[in-house]
């Protein structure tokens, strides 16, 4: 099973058969189908979800066939794999809706969570410099978050668990 990952999407709701169609479009990396490989990650997000909702936190598990996704000759991949200017350019063009995301079927790289997220916006609002918004990421692990936008790569290598 060499390629296979088991990966995880938090919630309030059981996803037998994910979808790109209920995401929205200024998240960090657009409106796919969001997860991580990170199971502690997934079930702290599944909380945070549970008390704002005011219900049950779902972990839902899924195995991607990683490997076999990223060789598909069709698909635009986008890997981040530390926080670093461009992904920070990325995350914040797409929150303020530049959809950078339209170029992409798949995009992995850290979450701009509570630790991240106070920095990203001290420099949108110009209250920091992008230099100092680096310096401030570049000490912090990244949690991984991967988004799917492409249904066509859900239906073939996103499988429940």
């Amino acid at each position: 099973m060499s390629g296979i990952i088991e990966v995880y999407h938090a919630g309030v709701e059981h996803i037998r058969k994910p979808d790109t169609k209920h995401g929205r479009t200024q998240l960090d990396f657009g409106p796919g189908f969001y997860m991580t490989d990170i199971y502690d990650q997934a079930v702290n997000w599944a909380i945070r979800r549970s008390n704002q909702y005011k219900m049950e936190p779902v972990v839902n598990k899924y195995l991607l066939r990683q490997q076999d996704l990223l060789a598909d000759g069709e698909c635009r991949t986008l890997i981040f794999p530390e926080y670093n200017d461009e992904w920070l350019d990325f995350i914040v063009g797409n929150r303020t809706g530049h959809d950078f995301w339209n170029k992409y079927d798949y995009i992995e790289g850290g979450v701009a969570d509570d630790r991240v997220v106070d920095t990203i916006d001290l420099y949108m609002t110009g209250f920091i410099t992008r230099h100092e918004a680096i310096e401030r990421l570049k000490y912090l692990r990244p949690n991984n978050q991967i988004c799917i936008l492409s249904q066509r790569l859900i239906d073939n290598y996103l499988f429940s668990r």
